[in-house]
Order: C-alpha cells, then sequence, then structure tokens
C-alpha cells in the first residue's frame, strides 16, 4: 500500500459510506489499484462473498458495494468485524465472514482486543495487495469514551500511517445542522497524533445555493487550519440502498402499489431498491399502510419470532391474511418465507429466545426449524413454472444469495418455486403467496422486466454517478492528491 485515505464522520448519518464509495469508483476511474476497508460494521444488512478458506463469508452491504466501486472483488477482510443487532444490548459477532458465538457472548471492552487483532490482520493483507486503501471509520472518532477500545476509527489510522501516507477526510451532514459546530468538535477532540493527518472537511446533503454558506468555511479554516474540500449537494436518487436499515429515497409517480412490511427485526432490506425506480414503495408498520396496498413483502428478519410476535401485537398479520386471501401478490424473503409457513421451531434459541413450534401466518405449507451452522452461499437460482400471478418468472435463473439459519420441510401439497444451483427446493407457491429464501432477487435486471416491464439504472450506473458528484463539487486538487 503507498497511500491511505480514512473517511471520518461528525456523525453516524454524515455520509461516510457513500463518499467512501464514491471515492472507489473515481480512483478506479482513474486506474488506481484501490479497495475499500471498514474494520468493523453493524449492520444487518450483509452480502454473501468468498472467504480465505474458499468457502463463503459475509459483510456489511456496504463495504461489498464499495468493492463493486473499486472494480475488485469483494472478500470479507474488507469487513473483518461486523455486528448484527439482535436487540437493544446485543449483537451477534461476524468474524471474518463467520458467526463467532463465543465473542458474541462476551462484553463490548472485554471482546475489542480481540476483534482489533482480527481487523488488524485483515488490514494488513489488503495493504500487502493494493496500492490505495479507501478506509471508512464508524460514527464519529471524537467519541471520547470509547477512544481507548476505538480500533475502527483511530486503531486503523495508526495503522495505514505506520503502512505508507496517510489522509483523512472528515463528513458532516448539513441537512441536520450544527455541521459547523460538528466538525469543529470532533477537530478538537481529535487524538494530538492524528489530527495534522486531518486534510479536509465535507459538507453533505446540501440543499440550496453553495455560496450562502460563506464566510462558514472561512471562519472554520482560521479556526482548524483545515479547509472545506467540497459541498456536495443532496442526493436521494443516487441508486444505492441505505446502509442502515429502510430509505427515504422517492418511489416511482405510478406502477403497483408495494408496501414493505418494517419489522423491528428486519435485515437485508437494502435488497428492495430497485423497486423505488418502478413501484409505489412504502415501508408499512400499521395494518391501515397495508390495506390499499397491491403487493406485500416480507423482508427477512434477524429474528422471526420476535417479528411474528409484533405482527400479531399490532394487528398485522390479519391484514396480511386479508391481503392473500385476496388473491393479492405476497413475497416472502428468507425470514418472511418463514413467517408466512405454519410452523416455527427453535429449540436450541439460534434464531432468538428459545422456543417450541410456534404457529406461522399459514399461508405455505412449511414447518421450519432452525440450527446452526448458517448457511452462507451466492450462486444462481432458477425458477420453475410458477402459477398466477407470478408466472411471468418461470424458466428465470438469476444471481443470488442465501444468509440464513433453518430450513424448511415442505408438506406434499408445496409447489416447489425455486431451486438452489445444486437442485434443492428454495421457494415454494401457494397461489398469490410466494416465498424464497433468495435474496438479491431485484437487483436482477431479467426479474425486473418480468415482473414489471422496467429497465432499471444498472448498479455499475449509480457507482458512476457518485464519482461524477465527486468530480463535480470536490476540489479538483484535494482527488488529485490521491494519485501516485
Amino acid at each position: 500500500m503507498k497511500s491511505a485515505l480514512m473517511v471520518w464522520g461528525a456523525s453516524s448519518g454524515a455520509g461516510k459510506s457513500l463518499l467512501a464509495t464514491a471515492l472507489c469508483r473515481w480512483a478506479a476511474r482513474q486506474g488506481l489499484d484501490v479497495a475499500p476497508f471498514k474494520a468493523q460494521n453493524m449492520s444487518n444488512n450483509a452480502r454473501v462473498v468468498p472467504a480465505p478458506d474458499g468457502a463463503w463469508g459475509e459483510i456489511g452491504a456496504a463495504q461489498y458495494f464499495q468493492a463493486l466501486a473499486a472494480r475488485v472483488t469483494p472478500t470479507v477482510d474488507m469487513n473483518p468485524v461486523l455486528l448484527k443487532p439482535e436487540g437493544d444490548v446485543a449483537s451477534q459477532v461476524v468474524l471474518h465472514g463467520r458467526v463467532d458465538a463465543a465473542l458474541s457472548r462476551q462484553p463490548w471492552r472485554e471482546r475489542s482486543a480481540a476483534l482489533a487483532a482480527a481487523a488488524r490482520a485483515s488490514f494488513d493483507r489488503l495493504a500487502a495487495r493494493h496500492e490505495l486503501l479507501v478506509i471508512e471509520g464508524a460514527g464519529s472518532p471524537a467519541e471520547i469514551n470509547l477512544a481507548p477500545q476505538d480500533y475502527v476509527n483511530l486503531g486503523t489510522a495508526r495503522w495505514a500511517r505506520a503502512a505508507g501516507r496517510l489522509r483523512a477526510w472528515l463528513v458532516a451532514d448539513i441537512d441536520r445542522g450544527g455541521a459547523f459546530a460538528h466538525l469543529h468538535g470532533t477537530w478538537a477532540l481529535l487524538p494530538d497524533d492524528l489530527r495534522a493527518h486531518l486534510q479536509g472537511f465535507v459538507l453533505n446533503k446540501f440543499r440550496g445555493d453553495a455560496a450562502l454558506l460563506a464566510p462558514g468555511p472561512q471562519r472554520l479554516q482560521q479556526l482548524t487550519g483545515v479547509r472545506v474540500l467540497g459541498v456536495l449537494p443532496m442526493r436521494r436518487d443516487h441508486g444505492l440502498p441505505e446502509e442502515d436499515g429502510v430509505y427515504a429515497a422517492p418511489s416511482a409517480a405510478d406502477g403497483p402499489r408495494v408496501a414493505i412490511v418494517a419489522g423491528p427485526h428486519a435485515s437485508n432490506v437494502d435488497e428492495f431498491q430497485p423497486l423505488a425506480h418502478a413501484c409505489r414503495l412504502r415501508w408499512a408498520r400499521t395494518a391501515a399502510e397495508l390495506e390499499d396496498a397491491d403487493w406485500l413483502i416480507l423482508p427477512g428478519s434477524k429474528q422471526v419470532s420476535g417479528d411474528l410476535a409484533w405482527l400479531r401485537s399490532h394487528g398485522l398479520d390479519r391484514a396480511i391474511l386479508r391481503h392473500a386471501h385476496a388473491g393479492r401478490r405476497v413475497l416472502g424473503v428468507c425470514g418472511g418465507l418463514q413467517l408466512l409457513g405454519r410452523v416455527l421451531d427453535d429449540p436450541e434459541g439460534v434464531d432468538g429466545q428459545a422456543h417450541g413450534p410456534l404457529r406461522g401466518l399459514g399461508l405455505l405449507p412449511l414447518a421450519t426449524r432452525y440450527a446452526q451452522p448458517k448457511r452462507l452461499i451466492a450462486a444462481p437460482v432458477c425458477f420453475g413454472a410458477l402459477r398466477p400471478p407470478w408466472d411471468a418468472l418461470s424458466g428465470l435463473r438469476v444471481p443470488a444469495y442465501e444468509i440464513r439459519n433453518g430450513s424448511s420441510i415442505a408438506r406434499a401439497s408445496a409447489e416447489a418455486a425455486l431451486h438452489a444451483d445444486n437442485g434443492d427446493a428454495i421457494g415454494w407457491q401457494a397461489g398469490s403467496v410466494l416465498g424464497v429464501y433468495a435474496h438479491g432477487l431485484f437487483e436482477a435486471p431479467a426479474v425486473m422486466r418480468a415482473l414489471l416491464g422496467a429497465a432499471v439504472p444498472t448498479l455499475d450506473a449509480s457507482l458512476d454517478t457518485l464519482a461524477d458528484l465527486l468530480q463535480d463539487h470536490m476540489d479538483p486538487g484535494a482527488l488529485h492528491s490521491l494519485l501516485p
């Protein structure tokens, strides 16, 4: 590694992930050998990528998209530690792509040294293979209560400094207000040995005339000695999913009304972002929000039994049943498929609290039992001969991935609708209800054309749009300083 660019944020949600993604694509377009790195991510949106042993592992979706932006193959080293929240005070620890149950049980401070060592090993491997690393921080580097254990912002920056030339940018969300205070305060609280590496500030999500910011940037430079390198405009239609959950991007003005049931443990919801280009998309948390929908989607779930209880406590279960009995489309993906079945059984507490057989929604003739290990695979899947209203999918073979605990046994009356590459059934249909274990189907252009007659922007085009945004709104000298 010759150099690294550290992307810090003045807060969570400031825009670190999108800025790092844009930088990866910009650098790749300049012919640089660039790769992304984030030592630790916290998200229930994950992707399946190759692991060092030749099997499969999972990383945060943001680093997956950053790798594609960099035009390199995503690997577990790009996000060696993934924390998948299981509640307000607990997370599943995924280390180098695999669940580590022992570390998941340890308190945060006690496990941080082991996590940092694993992250350092991944960093060293990436640094040995690539010319430039674009490193995304987490939260803020100025969390002084966490500084002794902060290997994600502070530790990683020191590893990069030891390996080559380090620059850092600090981004703030100006749409929230208080951006200048956030930037100044973060600068002031940075450790002395890292503050000198801060090359510039970035103001993100600005709406209006950037000239109206004066004299704020000039005054900030007088106080800190650090320039504002760019003012990025608010872009809700960038085409990439939000990292940490449901997104507020505008949806299409017409097309079918699609309601995605946003339970408290919903996961991998980023895969539905392409629907916003062709559907009137909404996130539903009440039964009333389901009533006029043409489609209902039950997404993946980090705790299916918890989401089942939530559905029932809010009356959404009855609304879903009414929708299905009226012959309107219902799609369940992974945990959503399991919810649609007749029985959920988790005697070992793999999915959350241990429980015996629970009654599901009963719309698919399936019984699901949870057990380790987690199934991780990225491989093509093939639809069989489906009946209306899903018949347009018949015969399609598309890329997909699976991330799940639990397997479902279908009764003899079940109609297999989707098969894995090895021929196993991983999807079933009952009338207007379809359940699949495959994630990422709407990212396949063939699926969007078949179901919606829609051609959506390609992922590659969206990544180029982000790079264009940097080209148009960042200081050219700051960008070109990344070149060797």
